[in-house]
């Protein structure tokens, strides 16, 4: 016989934080949705950097950001007001002060050993 009480259904997202949190993974959490909320603001605010920028810390008062390339460097420190103003709002986010951008290339398809 089947029980014809059924739990509520419920969002996973509204599971996560306490699941996290009895596995000790909180922290982790936290930066998977900085992470996220970056990729989403940088697509919406400035398009052309879309993939090619990554948000390697948060340091405040600073959010520190990798760029593939200078010209996307660029335009991240020229959008960082707005950038920034988007992530004190974004899940995973806070309130920052300072954009620093961090110019990396991208890496390519064959390994290379340092010299």
């Amino acid at each position: 016989m089947s029980s014809s009480r059924k739990r509520p259904a419920r969002r996973i997202g509204e599971l996560l934080p306490a699941i996290a949190q009895q596995l000790g993974l909180e922290q982790e959490l936290e930066e998977a949705r900085a992470i996220s909320s970056w990729q989403r603001i940088v697509a919406e605010h400035v398009p052309v950097a879309t993939g090619a920028s990554q948000l390697l810390e948060i340091r405040p008062p600073a959010l520190v950001v990798s760029a593939d390339d200078a010209a996307t460097g660029q335009e991240l420190r020229l959008c960082s007001g707005e950038l920034l103003g988007a992530f004190a709002s974004a899940p995973g986010g806070q309130r920052l002060r300072e954009l620093k951008v961090v110019v990396r290339r991208a890496p390519t398809g064959g390994s290379r050993k340092p010299s």
